[in-house]
Order: C-alpha cells, then sequence, then structure tokens
C-alpha cells in the first residue's frame, strides 16, 4: 500500500508550524520561566539551609534546658536563681568561710539608757521608745531616789505627759537623748496634786493602757 504523498507534506508542514508556535511561545515566557527557575532555587537553598540549621538548634535548645535545670538561668516571676541564693547558703552553712569582720556598730557598746547628773536625767531612746516613754523613765529614776506614795497611776500619766511637753518632741532616732531636770520633774509632781478628782476620773482611761505605773 502506498503513502499519500499529500498527507506526508501536510505532516511535516504541521511539525513546522508546531515549533515554530514553541519557538514564539518560549520567545514571550522567557522572562516568566527564567523567574520560575530563580523561586526554585531560591526555595531549594532555604530548605537546605533550614536541614542544615536544625541539628544546631536542637543542641543549642538542649543546652539552654541543662542550665535551667542547674539554676543558672532566672525562672520567670521572680523566683531566686541558684546563683542569687548561694552567698546566703554560704553564710549559712559555709564551716571553712572566713568569719565576718565587725562592724563599727558591733564593735561600738550601746549607749546608757540613763544617766542621772547633778541636775537632771538624760535619757537615751532604746528601740520602740518615744519621748513619753523617755520622760516615764526620768520619773521612775526621780522617784526611785525620791519616793512618793501619794502618786497614783492618774498622777504619773499627767506627770509624764508634762515632761513630755518641756523638751524636743518629735519621732526619736535610736540613741537620740532627751534631758529632763529634776526641778521640773518636782514641779510636775507639785502641780499633778493640784487635780481635781474629775481630772484624775479622766485620766484614768489612759492609765488603764500603761503597765507598771502603780
Amino acid at each position: 500500500m502506498e503513502k499519500n504523498p499529500k498527507n506526508s507534506e501536510e505532516k511535516d508542514e504541521s511539525l513546522e508550524e508546531g515549533g515554530e508556535d514553541m519557538k514564539t511561545w518560549l520567545q514571550e515566557n522567557m522572562r516568566m520561566l527564567v523567574s520560575i527557575v530563580i523561586v526554585v532555587a531560591i526555595a531549594g537553598g532555604i530548605y537546605a539551609y533550614s536541614k542544615r540549621t536544625q541539628p544546631q538548634t536542637a543542641q543549642d535548645e538542649s543546652a539552654v534546658s541543662s542550665d535551667q535545670g542547674e539554676g543558672k538561668i532566672s525562672v520567670i516571676g521572680g523566683d531566686t536563681t541558684k546563683e542569687e541564693q548561694q552567698p546566703a547558703e554560704e553564710a549559712a552553712g559555709n564551716e571553712t568561710a572566713a568569719p565576718a569582720q565587725p562592724t563599727a556598730q558591733t564593735q561600738t557598746a550601746p549607749a546608757e539608757a540613763s544617766k542621772e547628773t547633778g541636775s537632771s536625767f538624760v535619757e537615751t531612746a532604746q528601740k520602740g521608745d518615744s519621748t513619753t516613754k523617755l520622760a516615764r523613765r526620768a520619773l521612775a529614776n526621780y522617784l526611785e531616789k525620791n519616793p512618793d506614795a501619794s502618786l497614783t497611776a492618774e498622777h504619773k500619766i499627767y506627770i509624764e505627759d508634762f515632761l513630755r511637753r518641756q523638751v524636743k518632741n518629735g519621732r526619736l532616732g535610736v540613741g537620740e537623748s532627751r534631758e529632763f531636770s529634776k526641778d521640773t520633774i518636782a514641779k510636775a509632781i507639785e502641780k499633778s496634786k493640784t487635780l481635781s478628782e474629775r481630772q484624775l476620773k479622766n485620766l484614768e482611761k489612759y492609765s488603764s493602757r500603761v503597765s507598771g505605773l502603780k
């Protein structure tokens, strides 16, 4: 059976036309194809880099977890770390640590709370003292040497209030002193004895709060 020459020519023409179309399409879309190739190459590079860095990242995370387990990294939320606790632990339990050097405060002997001079009592504030407490102490020291059985707790409340008004008042620091004249104490005692029964009654609500006045 013989081939048809016409059909062969048509087929050749179709191939040529197809080749021309492909060439034209490539020319028109070359820029897009190049862009696709570049994008694929970049994506491949990123993927390869991420695969290469994953083992190192896992190793770093493992090191961080180890440090946290040893207490070298602060825990979020304000917990004390092991390193912050170490000085206190050494001070409490390290027998080989050198003894702490005494400070100036530990070397200095505390001031006497009461001191008597020829004309007064000098009272020095201890922790928690107020001017009223210093006046109370001065009165007690005075009555120790000049007893007066007629004085009640209410009289003493009046006297110590009178005395605190004669010296610098206000908040006291530890070690501060106030001087109470013996003449002023004697004067306050005499004035307390002029109080009426009503005035003494009014002072009971204050004297009942202080122990050791009677």
